[in-house]
């Protein structure tokens, strides 16, 4: 309850903390005796946590008689004992609801640690990926070629992380602008071009000359995860980009497509059907995240494929009417 409220008052707590520093500064400058400086700013500190201290009582009695409330009103529901026994069943029903929330509460506190954890991670793990970029730019070689689109790859995973834990109920991490699909387009198929390269694979794109009204960071993490995708299964060929419809995009590779028990499940969390056992490395998170990331923002995502003749992606960009912010 206290690492929530100082959570919840986390702007608050940094604000007077810049607060102090820039009057710490100021007095420091007019080389003023450093009791001048001291005095004033543990007064404030003090202030500021009886201030604290006050606010999170309030909030725990708050909080606490909510939850005498449920328990009152759980308990109401219940018919009131007329026998030692019907005691004895009431005082079991609440033991085990105490159980259940105590459990409830472990397990919550659980996916908070772990929700921070693998978000401390990924943004650790970002500064020896940029190390490794730096060393490899200064080759060009066929082999730094490749581990520069193997570390690519391992990016994406990270970005995979950081996306899972974002979609979270509840996070507002969306800015809905209007923008140009093409640049939005161009910028995911930058990032594989040392790809396309390296494997002689052909890039058809059509220029759309749509403006839409999305996120652009979370559209282009979709197109570069069905990028990624096509890449991944494409052996030769290539990938086309382009409108199937007025404000439909369709992405169609030419790689080893998909059996058809599997196409109505590739969306599914964990699903990896006959592909996942030919090549190992599929996780089924990937087309998953991609559902997630298009029904919060008002695109149908849907996939046609043949077995042999390549897979086919389309992102209706019409199925809802969103607004700019």
């Amino acid at each position: 309850m206290l690492l929530q409220y100082l959570r919840q008052h986390r702007t608050g707590l940094l604000a007077a903390a810049l607060c102090a520093g820039i009057f710490a500064v100021c007095f420091a400058l007019y080389d003023l005796p450093l009791g001048a400086v001291l005095y004033p700013a543990l007064l404030c500190l003090l202030t500021g946590g009886v201030l604290l201290t006050v606010g999170y009582l309030r909030a725990l009695r708050r909080h606490r008689a909510m939850l005498e409330s449920r328990k009152a009103a759980l308990l109401a529901q219940l018919p009131e004992p007329r026998t030692v026994a019907e005691a004895d069943e009431r005082a079991l029903v609440e033991a085990l609801r105490e159980q259940l929330l105590a459990q409830q509460s472990a397990s919550d506190e659980k996916l908070r640690n772990m929700t921070e954890y693998y978000t401390v991670w990924a943004h650790q793990i970002k500064t020896p990926i940029a190390a490794m970029h730096l060393t490899l730019q200064n080759e060009d070689t066929p082999s730094a070629r490749r581990l520069s689109a193997e570390l690519f790859r391992v990016e994406q995973y990270v970005e995979m992380v950081m996306t899972y834990l974002r979609l979270e109920p509840g996070s507002s991490d969306y800015v809905f602008r209007a923008c140009a699909l093409d640049g939005v387009i161009r910028e995911a198929v930058k990032k594989f071009s040392h790809e396309f390269i390296d494997r002689r694979l052909r890039l058809d794109f059509e220029p759309t000359g749509l403006t839409v009204v999305t996120d652009e960071k979370w559209l282009g993490f979709v197109l570069e995860q069905v990028l990624s995708n096509a890449l991944k299964y494409t052996r030769q060929g290539g990938i086309r980009i382009g409108l199937s419809a007025p404000r439909v995009l369709c992405i169609a590779d030419t790689g080893i497509g998909i059996a058809p028990e599997d196409l109505p499940r590739i969306f599914e969390r964990g699903y990896t059907g006959r592909t996942g056992r030919i090549d190992r490395r599929a996780s089924g998170i990937g087309l998953y995240l991609c559902r997630r990331v298009c029904e919060r923002l008002g695109v149908g995502i849907s996939a046609q494929s043949e077995p042999g003749r390549g897979t086919r992606v389309f992102l209706d960009l019409e199925q809802y009417e969103l607004h700019a912010e």
